[in-house]
């Protein structure tokens, strides 16, 4: 009961985690606390279990796709660079590949030998990890932190909150990390789901759920939103969308939704080819094979069952040649090639969301060290605070980054 540890870390996922064991290399005695059975649990399921730890790109172009908070995150990259985290997996026996030249995993493309090679390390250095524990009550007293659980109480000179967002809340996610936070003084920016579906109220692309559309272009129909573009794969579902370009413009288009009942979203599948290009197109091919159908000609652009309901949305009989069209839908299906209409109404929530938006201000966090403005010795770092970047192994090398740099401790 009396023993007070150098540095407690409540989550022990990949930045509570990273933080534990750069504390525990500058010999302090920490204590890692995890309320699910396991630790990393959403770590395992990152990526669909492959786990895609960082990326390729320079460190400008990386800070380049967090927006506005990209500056925050400076400090934290430079201080555990990609490098370092690949330096740091393989001296741990993990080995890394980057097999389309910009994604890096481990090289059998699993999370399990992350998990069980981080556990080592933590072993390795002797830090002490305890599991289902359910904190209930941080307090700060005489310049330590008192932190109760159910059945205990645990004491430590500094604190590191790393308790991730609301995203997969079957895998422990419950937001408490705000809780915590917000009790020791802390403003807690709106936080909405990010990274995953989204729901439709057009369901006739249902049917073209086999098909992917490589390098759709996305924006936003809104003229207060019309600098939001994206280009990426696109897949269709029952529901809606999705994909990597769905789950990355997912990031902007919840908080959008929680002022709109609907966003209207406008999507070019065609790489970006306009309406004169279009028309171009299909001038081409009626002059190459005359008699083919209108049908004939736009599956020499898309996929027979997303150019099938593009001419259902225009109402055109796809047997029709193009000559044959009136001219009134034939002006409408070209435009309604160069930008199709979605719109979005809704989204499963945080149940599926893989990121959260929003969370500890970053105006109440000193970037060069992740500790507080408010309370000395207490230190965030990775999903918990107002930080999101979009697929690709961003938001894992910012929680390793930011667990690492918020171990070095100050106090």
């Amino acid at each position: 009961m009396n023993k007070i540890y150098d540095l407690i870390v409540i989550g022990a996922g990949p930045a509570g985690i990273m933080a534990s064991i750069s504390a525990a290399k500058d010999k302090k005695k920490v204590l890692l606390l995890e309320k699910m059975p396991q630790i990393a649990l959403k770590l395992k399921a990152t990526g669909g279990g492959k786990c895609n730890l960082t990326n390729t790109l320079s460190k400008d172009d990386f800070i380049a796709k967090f927006g506005k908070s990209g500056r925050f995150i400076k400090d934290a990259l430079e201080s555990f660079t990609r490098d370092d985290l690949l330096e740091f997996f393989a001296s741990i026996g993990v080995e890394t590949i980057a097999r389309d030249g910009f994604r890096i995993f481990p090289i059998n493309h699993s999370s399990t030998i992350i998990l069980d090679s981080l556990l080592n390390e933590l072993i390795r250095l002797e830090v002490e990890v305890k599991t289902a524990i359910k904190i209930e009550e941080i307090k700060k007293s005489e310049n330590i932190f008192n932190i109760k659980s159910e059945n205990e109480e645990f004491k430590s000179k500094n604190l590191v909150l790393a308790t991730g967002g609301l995203g997969y809340p079957t895998l422990g996610a419950t937001g408490d990390g705000y809780t915590f936070a917000s009790s020791l003084g802390h403003i807690i920016t709106k936080t909405h789901p990010a990274m995953m579906p989204l729901f439709t109220k057009e369901k006739n692309f249902a049917s073209c759920k086999a098909d992917t559309i490589a390098k759709a272009i996305l924006k936003v129909n809104i003229p207060k939103y019309k600098n939001l573009k994206l280009v990426g794969d696109l897949i269709f579902t029952k529901e809606g969308l999705r994909g990597p370009v769905i789950l990355d413009f997912a990031r902007e288009i919840t908080p959008i939704l929680a002022s709109y009942d609907e966003v209207p979203l406008l999507i070019n599948f065609l790489k970006g080819k306009n309406e004169e290009d279009i028309f171009q197109h299909i001038k081409n091919e009626i002059s190459k094979n005359p008699t083919n159908t209108i049908l004939q000609n736009l599956e020499t652009l898309l996929a027979s069952s997303v150019a099938k309901e593009i001419l259902n949305i225009c109402q055109i009989d796809e047997n029709l040649r193009f000559k044959q069209i009136e001219g009134v839908k034939r002006e409408k299906l070209v435009k309604t090639l160069a930008w199709t209409p979605f719109t979005i109404i809704g989204h499963d929530g945080f149940k599926q969301a893989m990121i959260t938006r929003g969370g500890v201000s970053l105006k109440e966090i000193d970037s060069k060290t992740m500790q507080s403005k408010i309370v000395s010795g207490l230190y965030f770092c990775g999903e918990l605070v107002d930080i999101d970047g979009p697929c690709g192994g961003y938001n894992l090398q910012w929680s390793f980054s930011s667990g690492y740099l918020a171990g070095k401790l100050r106090n």
